[in-house]
C-alpha cells in the first residue's frame, strides 16, 4: 500500500528549497530521498526523526507526513 508524501514534499520545498539541500541536511543522498518519496523504499525510523527535526515536525504529527495512505 503507497503512502502518500505529498504533505512532506510541501513542507521539504518551503523548509529547504529542494529536495537535494533536505537530502544533504538529513545525511542522505539526492537519490535515497527521491526513492524515499516516491515509495520504492521504506523510512528507517532515525531517518524519521532526522527529517521531523530539520523540518520541525510534531511527534503527533509525524503519521500525517509519513504515513498517510
Amino acid at each position: 500500500m503507497p503512502y502518500d508524501y505529498s504533505k512532506l514534499y510541501g513542507l521539504i520545498a518551503e523548509k529547504c528549497g529542494t529536495q537535494a539541500t533536505f537530502a544533504q541536511k538529513i545525511g542522505l543522498s539526492e537519490r535515497s530521498i527521491s526513492l524515499k518519496l516516491n515509495g520504492k523504499i521504506g523510512w528507517k525510523q532515525s531517518e524519521i526523526a532526522k527529517a521531523c527535526d530539520v523540518l520541525g515536525i510534531s511527534a503527533e504529527n509525524i503519521p500525517a507526513y509519513f504515513f498517510k495512505l
